[in-house]
């Protein structure tokens, strides 16, 4: 009984996800789907992301968080457009959460959408919201054991972001095992070895981004 109820609520999840992809077709505006731990750097890479695709591409960023609006905040006094859903002890964000908040974005006025998803490395990786890329950051603090502990998200992100570079003398991080485990699970993922809060590393990620923009459009023209 549990595995029909759970089958029913992601089959109905995903024809919602379906809605939201054909929504932002129409208007052009590609969606990425934003992974980390609580901490790992989510809303600093949205910053710095903002800064680097300033005057290149108009984004926005939905921001989920179990409760509060303190990340929301803080890319608002930015000048990041963003929107805020609280998830009341929810562990994820689904597609219908994201159509709620894309109703209340304007889209007209965007090109690129990050959803900053709920600080999370279990139950985000079973929800398709409708995105066309999906992202996964750790940290150098966390360690390198993370995609042994939590494969799925690594198995499927289409790129991950290995954030706070400039800890590495600190920290027991082996970035070279780490690499290896990430992109033996996952042969197609681009690795972006970054730190948000000195920007190192920045453009090269965002050099991606704006790449797969352009792909994203000449696919849907």
């Amino acid at each position: 009984m549990e595995i029909k109820v759970l089958r029913n609520i992601l089959d109905a999840n995903d024809q919602m996800a379906e809605q939201n992809r054909t929504l932002l077709a129409g208007k052009k505006i590609m969606m990425v789907n934003v992974w980390a731990s609580p901490g790992a750097g989510k809303t600093t890479l949205m910053l710095r992301t903002a800064e680097a695709l300033k005057d290149k591409a108009r984004m926005a960023v939905i921001e989920g968080d179990v409760a509060s609006s303190i990340d929301t905040v803080k890319l608002m006094e930015s000048g990041v457009t963003a929107i805020q859903i609280n998830t009341d002890g929810g562990c994820h964000l689904d597609a219908g959460m994201i159509h709620t908040a894309l109703l209340n974005l304007p889209l007209d006025e965007l090109d690129i959408i990050f959803i900053e998803n709920v600080g999370n490395l279990i139950c985000p990786g079973e929800f398709d919201l409708g995105e066309y890329k999906k992202i996964i950051i750790a940290s150098t603090p966390e360690g390198e054991d993370k995609p042994h502990k939590y494969p799925l998200m690594f198995t499927i992100a289409n790129a991950c972001v290995i954030n706070k570079m400039d800890l590495m003398p600190y920290v027991n991080f082996d970035i070279d095992s780490f690499t290896r485990t990430v992109t033996g699970m996952n042969q197609g993922v681009e690795m972006f070895p970054i730190s948000g809060t000195r920007g190192h590393g920045i453009d090269k990620w965002a050099d991606w981004v704006l790449k797969n923009l352009v792909k994203y459009r000449i696919n849907r023209a």
